[in-house]
C-alpha cells in the first residue's frame, strides 16, 4: 500500500536516508523509532508528497486516501467542534453548514419574498445530505469527540476558543472520523489523558487501514503495533513485533556487531604487528605484501554507536516530617461548580500517591491546593513539619527567561554549584555540548520541561508535587526519570496519564469519581487488578 524505494533525503547540511527502504500492507500497525531529529516527520511529508526525496520513489496504491495527523494544527475557528471534524470529511459538513444557513432563513421574515426558493433549496440539500448519510456522521462526529473526553457543551462551543491541546483533539478527530485507508500519527497521544489514550487504543486496534504512528507513549504503542521502523543512521530498519521485541532485537544485533568488530580489531592488528616485525626483511617481502593486499581488500567492521543514555542520581533530600499533607473537611468549588465538598486526605512520608479521575474531577485543583496556587473555599490544607516541595505544572515552563541561556538559567538557580556539576546535570536532561548555550526562548515544550525538572531535582526537595510531568518528554528522557524517580527517598503526589509511569512510580491511589473520592493501598498495577479498569468510569474493554 505504502512503499519507500532507495529513498535518500538531505536538509541543509543534514543527511536524513541514505538509499532507505520500507513498505507498509493494509492491516499492519507500524511504530516508527529513532532519535529526535533523525527524520520520523520529514519521512511522514514524504508519505503525504509534502516533501520529495532527493533520490528514490515513494510509492502509494492508487486511489488510496491517507490521512495525517501532525502536531501543527494551523487554525479553527468560527464554527462548532462537531462542524471542524465534520469538515474532513469533505461534501458533507458544507451541506450541514448550509443547511444550517437554509433553516435559519426560514424563519427571518425578512426573506419572506424568497420562501419558495429557500425551501425548494432546502429540500435538494437535505436529500443530498441525507445520500451521503450525513445524520449518521455528525453522530460518528460526536461518538469520536465524546470518546475523546468531550462535553457536548465543548462539541457545540466555537472550536476557536479552545486551548492549543484541545484544538489538537479536534485535528486528530478529523482523521479518526475519515476512516482513510492510511493513517500517519505524529504523536497522538500528546495532550490526550488517560481516559482519552484507552479509547484512542481501542480504536487504533480496531482500525483495518494501514497505520504508522510515532508515541512518546510505551504502553500505548505497545499495544497497538506488530511491527517497528527504526530510523538510524539514514537506513529504515524493520522489526516484526511490538517495542519489547524491538528493544530484545536492537540490544542483541548491536551486541553481534560489537563482538564481529572486536573480533575483526584483533584480527588487523595481529596482521599489522606481522607486516611492522618483518617489512624490513627481504626474506618475508612476499609474505608481507600479501598481508597489505589482504588487509586493504577487507571490509571494516564498524563499531556500534552507543546510544547516549545518562542516568540522574538523587542526592538525599532532608527527612520530613511523618505527616507530609493534611486537607480536612475541604470544599472548593469554582463557580456553581463544587468540585469537592468536605475532603478529607492524608499524605505520610515516603507515600506516592497518584491521583486519577476524569476531566474536570479536580486532579490539578488537588495539586494546585497543596501546592498553594490555590486556596480552599472552606477547611484547611496543612503542609507538615521539614517539608521542602518542588511542584511541576505545565505552567512552570512559561516562567523560564527566555533571553538566558539553559546554563545561565542552571547558574542563577544554583550559584553555588560549580561548572562541572551543572554541565553533568544538563547532560542527564538531555542537554550535551553546545546545547547548553541555547536561549530558553527557542526551547521545544519538551526541552523547557526537561530543564525545569533539572532545576527542581538537583537540590531535591522531600516532597514532589507533579502535575502531568511526562508531558512533551521522548521515551528516552522518561526512562531516565523513572529510573531517577524510582530511587527517590521523598514523598511523591502526581497526576499522569502515562501508564508506565503511573505503575512504576505510584503505591497509592486516589481516584476522583462524581460519587466520591476513593483511596486505595498498593500502587497503579493493583489498582487496575482490583477494580478492573485502566482509569475511573473505564470498564475493560470499554
Amino acid at each position: 500500500m505504502i512503499r519507500l524505494d532507495n529513498i535518500s533525503k538531505q536538509n541543509g547540511h543534514q543527511i536524513l536516508f541514505i538509499e532507505a527502504s520500507m513498505g507498509i500492507q493494509k492491516g499492519e500497525k507500524v511504530g516508527l523509532v529513532g532519535p529526535n531529529g533523525a527524520g520520523k516527520t520529514t519521512l511522514f511529508r514524504m508519505i503525504t508528497g509534502q516533501e520529495q526525496p532527493d533520490d528514490g520513489v515513494v510509492g502509494i496504491d492508487s486511489g488510496m486516501r491517507i490521512g495525517y495527523f501532525s502536531q501543527d494544527v494551523g487554525e479553527m475557528e468560527g464554527q462548532s467542534a462537531v462542524a471542524a471534524v465534520m469538515d474532513g470529511v469533505g461534501p458533507v459538513s458544507a451541506l450541514a453548514a448550509e443547511m444550517a444557513t437554509l433553516e435559519a432563513a426560514m424563519v427571518d421574515p425578512d426573506k419572506a419574498d424568497e420562501m419558495d426558493a429557500i425551501i425548494e433549496r432546502y429540500g435538494e440539500v437535505m436529500e443530498r445530505f441525507q445520500e451521503l448519510d450525513g445524520y449518521a456522521l455528525e453522530a460518528r462526529a460526536r461518538e469520536v469527540l465524546a470518546g475523546l473526553s468531550f462535553s457536548q457543551e465543548r462539541m457545540d462551543g466555537d472550536v476557536g476558543l479552545l486551548s492549543g491541546g484541545w484544538k489538537m483533539r479536534v485535528a486528530l478527530a478529523r482523521i479518526l472520523l475519515m476512516r482513510p485507508d492510511g493513517m500517519l500519527l505524529d504523536e497522538p497521544s500528546n495532550h490526550l489523558d488517560l481516559e482519552s489514550l484507552i479509547w484512542l487504543e481501542a480504536f487504533l486496534k480496531n482500525y483495518d487501514g494501514a497505520l504508522l504512528m510515532t508515541s512518546h507513549d510505551r504502553a500505548f504503542m505497545n499495544r497497538i503495533i506488530g511491527k517497528v521502523v527504526e530510523i538510524d543512521a539514514g537506513s529504515l530498519i524493520t522489526y516484526s513485533g511490538d517495542l519489547d521485541f524491538y528493544d530484545q532485537q536492537r540490544a542483541l544485533t548491536e551486541a553481534q556487531r560489537q563482538a564481529q568488530y572486536e573480533r575483526q580489531q584483533a584480527m588487523l592488528a595481529k596482521e599489522i604487528k606481522f607486516i611492522e616485525k618483518f617489512k624490513a626483511r627481504a626474506s618475508h617481502a612476499a609474505q608481507v605484501q600479501s598481508r597489505v593486499k589482504k588487509l586493504d581488500k577487507i571490509e571494516r567492521v564498524e563499531a556500534p554507536r552507543r546510544r547516549q543514555t545518562v542516568q540522574f542520581e538523587f542526592q538525599s533530600p532532608p527527612r520530613s516530617g511523618e505527616d507530609v499533607i493534611s486537607l480536612r473537611n475541604v470544599r472548593k468549588g469554582y463557580g456553581d461548580k463544587p468540585i469537592y465538598d468536605g475532603l478529607d486526605f492524608l499524605v505520610r512520608r515516603k507515600e506516592r500517591w497518584c491521583v486519577l479521575g476524569a476531566n474536570g474531577a479536580g486532579k490539578s485543583t488537588l495539586l494546585k491546593l497543596v501546592a498553594g496556587d490555590a486556596k480552599p473555599d472552606q477547611g484547611t490544607v496543612n503542609i507538615g513539619a521539614s517539608v521542602k516541595m518542588g511542584y511541576f505544572a505545565q505552567h512552570s515552563m512559561d516562567l523560564l527567561d527566555g533571553e538566558e541561556t539553559i546554563f545561565e538559567s542552571l547558574e542563577r538557580s544554583f550559584p553555588q554549584a560549580g561548572q562541572g556539576a551543572l554541565r553533568t546535570l544538563a547532560g542527564c536532561f538531555g542537554f550535551s555540548g553546545d546545547d547548553v548555550e541555547k536561549p530558553c526562548r527557542v526551547l521545544s515544550g519538551g526541552e523547557k520541561a526537561r530543564l525545569v525538572m533539572a532545576k527542581m531535582l538537583f537540590d531535591p526537595p522531600n516532597l514532589l508535587v507533579l502535575d502531568e510531568p511526562t508531558n512533551h518528554l521522548d521515551m528516552a528522557t522518561k526512562e531516565m526519570l523513572v529510573a531517577a524517580l524510582a530511587d527517590f527517598e521523598g514523598t511523591m503526589l502526581f497526576v499522569s496519564h502515562d501508564r508506565h509511569f503511573l505503575a512504576a512510580l505510584s503505591n497509592r491511589v486516589l481516584e476522583l469519581t462524581p460519587e466520591g473520592v476513593h483511596q486505595y493501598g498498593g500502587g497503579y498495577t493493583e489498582y487496575v487488578d482490583r477494580t478492573g479498569q485502566e482509569a475511573p468510569g473505564l470498564h475493560p474493554g470499554g
